[in-house]
């Protein structure tokens, strides 16, 4: 999708928030439209401009209700400095990438101080080539996590479709943590975490203790029986 158009598309506030809450898990307008606050007639139009721009794609589940959810992973880039303006948008790079081929990902340039012409333009050659090769790699990285946390999802037993979980055990991985950090963390509301954990906890994947919500003494999370 055209930079221009997406950065167009993302400057409303309210599909940005859909945006946002359709990352978490699968959503029907009514959700959306009390998630937001705003009528079910304004969640539509801005739900029909997501999934035109293709960020969004809708399925219909077995009671025939209608969910939206993230179409695919898309990039948005922007520079702007003293010298330029500029904004590109693309699809992360497939997974299969080596991009351990990118010779100036390990490169350390040291910038040197001086006069030299030759010398700076030849600097500014080599901090271009490494520019477009971290973009690559951020792109790499970001397919990368989401495969992971799908991954997170289908081994903690709750699939794809509830990707909040994964966000919720991936945030307790390293320390415990209270329903409210959890909440800021996640960026839904305490109530929804509370519920979450107690799905989590009777899968036999977090436990409650002192400290806090964690996760349980194994230490990692595997496929239920």
């Amino acid at each position: 999708m055209d930079s221009a158009a997406l950065l167009d598309l993302l400057g409303n506030e309210n599909r940005r928030r859909i945006l946002r809450l359709l990352s978490r898990k699968p959503c029907y307008v009514t959700e959306i439209s009390e998630y937001l606050g705003v009528s079910p007639k304004a969640v539509i139009g801005h739900l029909r401009k997501l999934e035109e721009a293709g960020l969004i794609e809708s399925h219909v589940d077995d009671q025939r209700r209608k969910y939206f959810h993230i179409a695919r992973n898309v990039r948005l880039e922007v520079n702007l400095s003293p010298y330029g303006f500029d904004s590109k948008s693309a699809y992360p790079r497939n997974n299969t990438v080596d991009i351990t081929t990118y010779r100036h990902l390990s490169l350390d340039i040291a910038l040197e101080q001086t006069d030299d012409l030759d010398s700076l333009l030849s600097t500014l050659d080599d901090l271009e080539r490494l520019e477009n090769e971290l973009s690559l790699a951020q792109r790499w990285v970001q397919g990368r996590l989401c495969e992971t946390l799908d991954n997170i999802s289908e081994a903690a037993g709750v699939g794809r479709e509830s990707r909040i979980h994964a966000d919720v055990l991936a945030s307790i991985r390293h320390e415990p943590k209270g329903i409210g950090d959890l909440s800021r963390d996640v960026g839904v509301p305490r109530e929804v975490i509370a519920d979450l954990l107690e799905v989590l906890a009777d899968e036999g994947l977090v436990q409650r203790t002192e400290r806090g919500w964690e996760l349980r003494e194994s230490g990692s999370v595997s496929a239920q029986d």
